[in-house]
């Protein structure tokens, strides 16, 4: 699974996919949303991964009913997608989202041939209608994001929930060889939970019950135009980078942007979950001062 949008990643799979005989079927994604854009990124990832053929490729991070539209629309991503299966460039198109109710308009309507869902045992309500809406329809469904972003951190439980689901595909991030081959050992063990692992999901949904960021941004547009969701997930991004992500880049930025919440309280009726949202963005500020 690649995007256009990490050339570095596409040319080192690329050069990986030269290196074995065996069928591999190679994915990949796009942020753009108009016909042209996505054009462009499949031109790149089929130059990076060096392969005139691509099996999956997906238009990725849709957020809302607004971008959804437009890639639906003429001239849209979907249309350019259309195109290029129709050339044989890629074989499937499929579309990638954290909001469980567009993936819900997105499973009726029946354009994409797969959606990839956030789903953990942290992060379970995609079992409660979009997975079992799309395997009924014969659309096949990839979980990402088992260990909701960093916030699991024994994979034994995280992969087991996950693989308990029939039918779908489990994408879990590695950031080592040695995780890589722990996953491998799980996938090829026994997917039954035992009554410690259970426990321990328990501990772990309560330890995050009123301070776990779901990314579905429903508490958007935040009049400080701070991005919530990054601010609230910046411990697991911290975990996964390190110190020096916090001083580079958007994620300087936010935190930056995220200094200026006034606590005005729009988001807090708008998050389903019922976040403290300011209140979690001080504690986030707090701690990540505690690390610089």
């Amino acid at each position: 699974m690649t995007i256009a949008g990490k050339p570095i990643m596409l040319f080192h799979i690329g050069m990986a996919l030269q290196q074995t005989d065996k069928r591999i079927a190679p994915a990949s994604k796009s942020m753009g949303k108009t016909a042209d854009a996505v054009r462009t990124d499949l031109e790149t990832s089929l130059n990076q991964l060096q392969r005139d053929y691509i099996d999956l490729y997906q238009c990725h991070f849709v957020r809302n009913d607004q971008e959804y539209q437009q890639i639906l629309s003429p001239g849209g991503a979907l249309e350019g997608l259309v195109r290029a299966r129709d050339e044989g460039l890629i074989g499937h198109i499929g579309i990638t989202s954290h909001n469980l109710d567009l993936l819900e308009r997105v499973v009726d309507e029946g354009f994409f041939e797969t959606i990839m869902v956030c789903y953990s045992f942290l992060e379970p309500k995609a079992e409660e209608s979009v997975i079992p809406g799309a395997l009924a329809k014969n659309i096949g469904v990839i979980a990402m994001k088992p260990f909701s972003g960093g916030a699991i951190d024994d994979p034994a439980p995280a992969l087991k929930y996950v693989l308990a689901q029939d039918g779908i595909l489990i994408i879990p991030g590695v950031e080592s060889k040695a995780l890589f081959d722990q996953n491998w050992e799980i996938f090829n063990g026994s997917h039954a939970l035992n009554d410690a692992e259970r426990s321990q999901i328990e501990s772990v949904r309560k330890q995050y019950e009123n301070s776990f960021c779901r990314r579905c941004d429903y508490c958007q547009p935040c009049s400080e135009a701070i991005p919530i969701q990054l601010i609230l997930g910046v411990r697991s991004a911290f975990k996964r980078f390190g110190k020096n992500f916090l001083q580079e880049g958007w994620p300087r930025e936010a935190i930056a942007k995220a200094r200026n919440c006034s606590e005005c309280g729009e988001c807090l009726p708008r998050c389903p979950y019922q976040l403290p949202i300011p209140d979690l963005i001080k504690e986030n500020l707090r701690w990540v001062d505690e690390q610089l």
